[in-house]
């Protein structure tokens, strides 16, 4: 973990479906997740001060997290927001027997909030967790940047470059805590690759192949649905432009263990940026991590070569510690990965990453790690080597970083710029023409290529200044 300090310069997804499953499993509420579903232990004992929490957004990931919190003796959740009447309900009731069940003493009763900015105004609260659809996170992270909240966020942090840059300035100018949902930075597999990569192991690195499931987000055309009661739809949609209720987008009425699947609204790029930001927020930022890029980006970003593919488009890296001219390669498939049960073979990855230097290949996904020639990683580093320090699970890193006020592995710089070489993918496929980028202003050569870094926002829906 970084040692600097807030205001000085600068678990596996699914694991929280299956939390967020228990936390929502029924009203009794019998059981609720424990802290080993992040593979985290729970807190020794409760500190002398509880760190009081609000929820604002609680869908698969959120009530996932929801669940973990309310299990800890060193939090305690205060709140909940939701536009759903039926997920705030049942939440703020599965808080509150949560809370009876572990005879806590002195526990508040839980509320219950439509409006964020009720929520963030209570000054017993301490911090929060963000888990609403992609294009309402920005606006909320600002506003409780200002509320003086440190804040939880799941990826990805923004819909645009725009509101990244927000979003790093309110979060610096306010001194918050940040932590972005990009919990592979967390994760062992994922550091040690990453360990390999700084140090050398496979030499100067040539290509990045990255593979996340899918592509980007198209335009939302779905058909008008009777408009449902359980929802503040016109508070929903936020920023997006008017439309009618969709039941695909928003699953009103249903609790998240209700349907087995992601909510439509991450294929919409009025909502999201598809799977280029959902899966680059891990993928992506992982790669910029191994590249020493972080708060950085690409140089360069080409479209795919072919016009209407939807997968193809190249960024660009220079300046990286890792390798003079870099090219990472957003892709379908990556169709040559080393099988890590049949050494000296390939086989076809869906999802992952695949480093490829002058010594070798690394392929790492959440279940795979292996490299060709097999010894690369089998060789442990030596004690001359640099090693990333483990900053232990997500969440609780987070909670440190609160008491401590040290910069978490997945500050705000981290989620900025992770997600901005995200936005710069779906605006190769989105726009296809090839774009020049600085990095270090994170703007585009190209005085009209710049008009991309926003976009219009609904009346009434701005985005908040920093305050």
């Amino acid at each position: 973990m970084s040692k600097n300090r807030i205001g000085s310069a600068a678990l596996s997804r699914r694991d929280v479906v299956k939390s967020a499953a228990v936390a929502g499993a029924a009203m009794a509420f019998p059981t609720v997740v424990t802290s080993t579903a992040f593979g985290e232990a729970p807190a020794a004992a409760a500190p002398a001060k509880r760190i009081t929490l609000g929820f604002i957004g609680v869908g698969k990931m959120s009530s996932g997290h929801l669940g973990y919190h309310t299990g800890r003796p060193d939090t305690e959740v205060l709140a909940i927001c939701d536009v759903d009447k039926t997920r705030r309900e049942h939440f703020v009731k599965f808080v509150d027997d949560k809370y009876k069940e572990l005879k806590r003493a002195n526990a508040k009763p839980c509320q219950g909030y439509v409006d964020y900015k009720e929520l963030l105004a209570r000054k017993d609260i301490d911090a929060v967790v963000i888990g609403t659809p992609d294009h309402w996170h920005t606006t909320i992270l600002i506003e409780a940047a200002k509320a003086g909240k440190d804040i939880y966020c799941e990826k990805p942090l923004t819909l645009t470059i725009a509101e990244a840059k927000a979003a790093i300035e309110a979060v610096q100018k306010h001194k918050v805590v940040m932590q972005t949902g990009s919990q592979q930075r967390s994760e062992g597999p994922f550091r040690d690759v990453v360990d390999y990569i700084r140090n050398g192991k496979l030499g100067k690195i040539k290509e990045v192949f990255v593979a996340l499931g899918g592509t980007h987000s198209i335009p939302c055309d779905l058909p008008k649905e009777e408009p449902a009661s359980e929802i503040d739809w016109n508070r929903w949609l936020g920023q997006a432009a008017e439309r009618p209720y969709a039941k695909r987008l928003a699953h009103a009425g249903e609790l998240p263990n209700a349907y087995p699947f992601n909510p439509g609204w991450r294929e919409f790029k009025e909502f999201s940026g598809g799977y280029v930001t959902d899966w680059g927020a891990h993928h992506i930022d992982i790669t910029q991590w191994a590249l020493q890029m972080d708060g950085s980006g690409p140089s360069e970003i080409l479209p795919p070569a072919k016009e209407g593919d939807n997968y193809g488009v190249k960024l660009i890296y220079r300046g990286s510690p890792a390798g003079d001219e870099i090219v990472v390669h957003h892709v379908e498939s990556i169709t040559d990965a080393p099988d890590d049960k049949n050494p000296g073979k390939t086989k076809a990855q869906k999802n992952g990453i695949m480093f490829v230097g002058e010594k070798g290949r690394i392929f790492v996904s959440r279940s795979v790690k292996v490299s060709e020639p097999a010894n690369i990683l089998a060789e442990p580093l030596s004690e001359g080597d640099k090693k990333l320090p483990n900053t232990g699970p997500h969440r609780e890193q987070w909670l440190k970083c609160i008491r401590s006020r040290e910069l978490p592995v997945a500050n705000i710089v981290v989620g900025a710029g992770s997600v901005t070489a995200c936005h710069l993918v779906n605006l190769a496929y989105w726009n296809r023409q090839p774009m020049k980028w600085d990095p270090k202003t994170w703007t585009f050569a190209d005085a009209k290529q710049n008009e991309w870094l926003t976009r219009p926002r609904r009346e009434g829906f701005a985005l908040p200044d920093i305050g």
